[in-house]
């Protein structure tokens, strides 16, 4: 067995999102939930530098960085102080540090999004209005499923509770110039990195949604 062609990049890139994902779910629904959610930002951080050591960094990758990190956080401080983009809501503890009441981590995850989710749309589709429209799509459905149980983990919490149709559409809206630019850049990420973070995402709130009422975190 050559261990060279195992041991690439792109695989143990893929076995540490597996192993800490899974271990943050196993951790959170069966072991010291508080520790496991504190954790959070380690594990966005970690996401976030294996997605770059897997990106063909050039001067369109470094723009799309920096522009999905600003507008990500220009349109969340507007949310947070005016409730103009995704309605009234505000940030708990867990996600670190904050600049203006939005926690630095949420610029990250921006970029992380819009990556992850622009590149899946390359590998489905060559046509670039519906690489946008997917792109966009994916995010909307990922943040079905991370909405409910924000709260729960102290990431972010809606005045009126829950989030309204107001924040689908805000997120839409601020997605879709970002889809734009991001596949006008041809963003070229390694392999199935993507794919498999979209996954191990949507199954990380996914679970966690079904579980949390039983466990009573």
């Amino acid at each position: 067995m050559n261990h060279q062609k195992i041991l690439t990049k792109l695989n143990v890139s893929i076995f540490l999102i597996w192993l800490f994902h899974v271990s943050g779910i196993i951790g959170i629904i069966y072991t010291d939930a508080s520790w496991f959610i504190g954790a959070t930002p380690i594990n966005l951080l970690l996401s976030f530098f294996l997605l770059l050591i897997n990106t063909k960094l050039n001067k369109n990758a470094f723009f799309m960085i920096l522009t999905c990190f600003t507008v990500g956080m220009l349109a969340e401080i507007l949310g947070v102080y005016y409730g103009t983009i995704f309605g009234h809501y505000n940030y708990g503890s867990v996600l670190g540090f904050k600049f203006m009441d939005v926690p630095l981590l949420i610029g990250i995850n921006w970029c992380i999004l819009i990556f992850i989710t622009g590149s899946i749309a390359q590998f489905f589709t060559n046509s670039f209005w519906y690489k946008i429209i997917l792109g966009v799509g994916l995010m909307l459905t990922l943040d079905l499923v991370i909405e409910p149980i924000a709260p729960i983990l102290d990431y972010w919490t809606f005045d009126e509770g829950v989030a309204s149709l107001h924040n689908y559409i805000g997120w839409a809206l601020v997605a879709l110039p970002l889809q734009i630019a991001f596949h006008i850049c041809k963003i070229q990420i390694e392999g199935a990195y993507p794919l498999n973070l979209y996954i191990l995402q949507f199954l990380f709130f996914t679970i966690l949604l079904i579980k949390i009422n039983s466990i009573g975190i």
